[in-house]
């Protein structure tokens, strides 16, 4: 059971959420992150051990990478893999690996539900990084389906600072309660996620308030399960 958390986002991030993360959603362009933030977020991932992953999302930065974007399936593909090739020549550049790709914002959302978006994220990813790189994302849905086809791995996601609906789907940011900001709320629903057997890493993300209490309440509870042999 792995802890994710998306980085390389936001200015000032601070370098304890390197530390509690398993995999580093590296942001890689499209809703932020550019060749200097990719180099930080690489370089404190080799120092705390923590594999590194490209986190693609739409071409949206005015919207953070939150707002749906009408794209030709061809324009879609060709985003995702200039922005994961990016990171992967930034950490090829120092010794990395680029190990997994998690769809950032509305492209995750999109690829849950759309076939086309899937297939191009997929495709996409592949076309940068090889045909055996891992994707995070939901359990079930058009992008799990379009790994499948091409063969792939696909590891299942869970949120411990996000509410989600019955479907599985994320309660949207602006409605009440989207957000878990308590870190024992989180650290419990992290408990529940591993005990319920349908998830392989959970993810915190870095610009939630409170992120690093947040992650450490997290990283906790896998640490334990861990010791515990689960």
């Amino acid at each position: 059971m792995l802890l994710n958390i998306d980085l390389g986002e936001l200015p000032g991030e601070e370098e304890e959420l390197y530390e509690h993360a398993h995999l580093a959603n590296v942001a890689c362009g499209g809703h932020a992150g550019d060749e200097g933030t990719m180099r930080r977020a690489v370089e404190l991932c080799l120092r705390h051990g923590t594999h590194v992953g490209a986190h693609p999302s739409y071409p949206d930065r005015e919207g953070f990478g939150r707002r749906r974007v009408t794209m030709d399936a061809g324009d879609l593909r060709a985003s995702v893999t200039e922005q994961c090739a990016r990171l992967a020549a930034v950490a090829r550049a120092m010794g990395a690996a680029t190990l997994f790709v998690k769809a950032h914002g509305a492209l995750y959302h999109a690829a849950r539900e759309d076939a086309a978006v899937a297939a191009a994220l997929v495709d996409g990813a592949r076309d940068a990084l090889g045909p055996g790189i891992t994707f995070l994302g939901p359990a079930a849905g058009e992008l799990a389906a379009a790994v499948a086809r091409a063969g792939g791995v696909l590891c299942r996601e869970g949120f411990a600072d996000r509410a989600t609906r019955p479907d599985g789907t994320l309660v949207p940011r602006e409605e009440a309660g989207a957000l878990i900001l308590e870190p024992s709320v989180a650290a419990a629903r992290a408990a529940a996620l591993v005990a319920s057997g349908e998830v392989d890493t959970i993810c915190v993300h870095g610009d939630t308030p409170g992120a690093v209490a947040i992650a450490r309440a997290v990283r906790s509870v896998l640490d334990e399960r861990r010791a515990k042999g689960g």
